[in-house]
């Protein structure tokens, strides 16, 4: 029996009433399991049970956790409480999309129902549905993925589960099926939830596998998204929003030789800032990079900064 990971490390803890006992942190065998079986699963990944920081001279906030994965050479650059139970807020919606692009079809037409469109909870990021709206999934998922918002990750659910709880289920399916059991999903957006958290590594697991996904990678990587679609009179309407993507934006540049692609923001009172990125080095090597709990978005792109600075040191 190999046990690949350990239980989380770090020092945020929470108190998740979704029974957090009977889970075991992203990798972890149990008995049964053939050594050959553990290994050919996480060939292709990057694996650490513990904090990575010898030879790295970033620095998080005591509170936030983070970490760089070089997914060339399947290598932990740096590492910090990567698995520790946090909430996610808006990164959420990179596993939104991802059981979305598994599960549905770019074209699929969606219905907006009066559920999806009512969400009311102040600080919400809408991009405006209303109930009648039609709209390819397609759309959908560059209003989520750029403009982050919450509307649009009802209405894929809806559409894709049935319900939200329906599609809460597929995306806890998908997360126990890439090893990211440190994780529990109850929505399809992030809105704060108790029961709704994830660990760092958790997020690259997911990550790293919508990416596998073009679409995925096309749409986060834009900085800005306009298209029409249709209201329930046949009426036209206009999509026309930016990314949340301060590097996108160009209010915060990536050290020198580095190439932000894209990724995805995420920030709530509970969660606080969050970050999660694909970049690459001069020599085209992919890189995910994530930071959860950072205290402020001014602290958020600095620390993923100097986190990306340790790509051209190693």
């Amino acid at each position: 029996m190999l046990i690949c990971l350990l239980t989380g490390c770090g020092t945020k803890e929470y108190a998740f009433t979704y029974d957090p006992n009977s889970t075991v942190s992203s990798f972890q065998m149990t008995e049964g399991i053939m050594t050959e079986q553990a290994d050919l699963f996480a060939e292709d990944l990057c694996v650490t049970a513990s904090d990575v920081t010898e030879g790295v001279s970033v620095s998080l906030e005591e509170e936030g956790c983070g970490g760089l994965f070089d997914l060339s050479q399947h290598r932990v650059i740096y590492a910090k409480g990567i698995h520790e139970k946090l909430y996610p807020a808006s990164l959420t919606k990179v596993l939104t999309a991802l059981v979305a692009l598994k599960r549905g079809n770019p074209e699929d037409i969606i219905t907006v129902s009066a559920v999806s469109a009512g969400i009311t909870e102040s600080g919400a990021q809408l991009c405006g549905l209303k109930a009648g709206d039609c709209l390819t999934l397609e759309q959908a998922l560059h209003a989520l993925l750029i403009y982050s918002a919450n509307d649009a990750g009802l209405a894929i659910a809806e559409h894709i589960g049935g319900s939200e709880e329906g599609f809460a289920e597929m995306m806890n399916q998908e997360a126990q099926a890439l090893g990211a059991t440190g994780s529990h999903f109850v929505n399809p957006h992030g809105l704060q939830d108790e029961n709704h958290y994830v660990t760092a590594y958790d997020m690259y697991l997911i990550f790293n596998e919508a990416m596998k996904y073009e679409l995925f990678t096309e749409i986060i990587s834009k900085d800005s998204y306009t298209t029409t679609y249709m209201d329930r009179n046949g009426e036209t309407k206009t999509f026309d929003f930016k990314t949340t993507n301060q590097y996108l934006q160009g209010a915060y540049e990536a050290p020198e030789n580095i190439t932000v692609i894209g990724g995805k923001t995420g920030t709530t009172s509970a969660a606080k800032s969050c970050l999660i990125l694909l970049a690459k080095d001069a020599s085209g090597n992919p890189y995910i990079s994530v930071i959860l709990h950072a205290s402020e978005r001014s602290v958020l792109y600095e620390e993923m900064t100097g986190l990306l600075s340790e790509i051209n040191a190693h």
